[in-house]
């Protein structure tokens, strides 16, 4: 994990590979528990029992939103802001939900940052992400975000 001072000091990694996170397992009951959320309950992702007999590798398959709303989750794990009052999640430029992600499967986020902004009292920062899933050579997510960081 990269630990840095202060949210400008991001400004360094510019065009760089920051690092990869830690595993995070998505299994069915963090599937179930997003599908409530947001009332999203399409059977590839919360009917087991179908997903057995009619989905590929017969699982279910995580909601691409709930693979995007992992990032910051997995970002955690890559780098550490020692001095930051708070930050916001800004928006996306561009979020590709290229494989799925099915339950069980272990994810990580490989982290890059494309650009560090000057804004009053703080930095904006834009970064591409791919969340990748063990055992396959295609990303889940390519994502570029948009946060907003204060000093």
């Amino acid at each position: 994990m990269i630990e840095i001072e202060r949210p400008d000091d991001l400004s360094a990694y510019v065009g760089k590979e920051i690092g990869v996170s830690d595993w995070l397992t998505v299994d069915q009951g963090m599937i179930d528990k997003f599908a409530e959320a947001t009332g999203d309950h399409q059977w590839i992702h919360v009917d087991v029992e179908r997903a057995k007999r009619e989905m590929p590798g017969g699982k279910t398959i995580a909601h691409g939103y709930l693979t995007l709303s992992l990032v910051p989750r997995l970002s955690h794990t890559i780098y550490r802001i020692k001095q930051r009052s708070h930050g916001l999640n800004y928006g996306s430029n561009r979020v590709r939900f290229t494989a799925p992600v099915p339950s069980g499967s272990r994810i990580r986020a490989r982290q890059k940052i494309k650009a560090v902004e000057r804004i009053t009292g703080g930095v904006r920062v834009t970064s591409e992400s791919r969340v990748e899933v063990e055992g396959e050579e295609r990303p889940a997510l390519i994502a570029e975000t948009i946060s907003m960081m204060y000093d």
